[in-house]
């Protein structure tokens, strides 16, 4: 088996990733900050350590294009100088992406790319809009829901309609960790 390409990604338990009115010099919405607060834990040898050291394991990140913006573009590096693939609808004349970076606009070109960049390591999927396409096309493998307890009340959801019918999950990890609960679904392709 391919190594996965899996969603990171944290989210209140009302279903948002960020909170209202989330732009440019508040990436995260208005109280979405609260979202990110078990990232303080991150170097620990605990839980949330252990998954924030998966998560920078991986050898390429699918990013959708309003992600990637509102991150700054990481730079052209989002850690280790890892490949990052931006899946976007269209690429402007002239629009170079820095480092690492490269615009892909078609969905399974993008997650063979990624495959083939990531050198045998995990994919890491970053933002809404690329994890639904990618799911919506059978390509999504794997989300690690970063599970915090808040009602953010309002903002982006991670998934506003997935697409036709319904998808199966298993739950092949769940992780306690101080200010989250970190679970792992397998998703079922149909």
């Amino acid at each position: 088996m391919n190594p996965p390409i899996r969603l990171y990604m944290s989210m209140s338990l009302d279903g948002f990733i960020a909170g209202p009115d989330d732009h440019a010099g508040q990436e995260l919405g208005r109280d979405g900050g609260r979202l990110f607060n078990w990232m303080d834990d991150r170097m620990s040898d605990g839980p949330n350590g252990q998954v924030f050291r998966e998560a920078m394991a991986t050898g390429a990140v699918i990013s959708g294009r309003r992600t990637f913006e509102l991150a700054g573009r990481w730079q052209g590096d989002h850690h280790d100088g890892v490949p990052i693939l931006v899946l976007t609808h269209r690429v402007d004349d002239g629009d170079v992406p820095p480092g690492s970076a490269r615009f892909v606009t078609d969905v399974a070109d993008c997650a063979a790319q990624a495959r083939a960049a990531a050198g045998g390591r995990a994919v890491m999927v970053h933002g809404a809009g690329a994890a639904q396409a990618l799911l919506r096309a059978g390509l999504l493998d794997e989300m690690e829901i970063h599970l915090v307890p808040v009602l953010l009340g309002g903002g982006r959801r991670l998934f506003g309609s997935p697409g036709p019918g319904h998808v199966e999950l298993d739950l092949v990890r769940r992780l306690e960790g101080r200010d989250v609960t970190h679970l792992r679904y397998r998703i079922h392709h149909r």
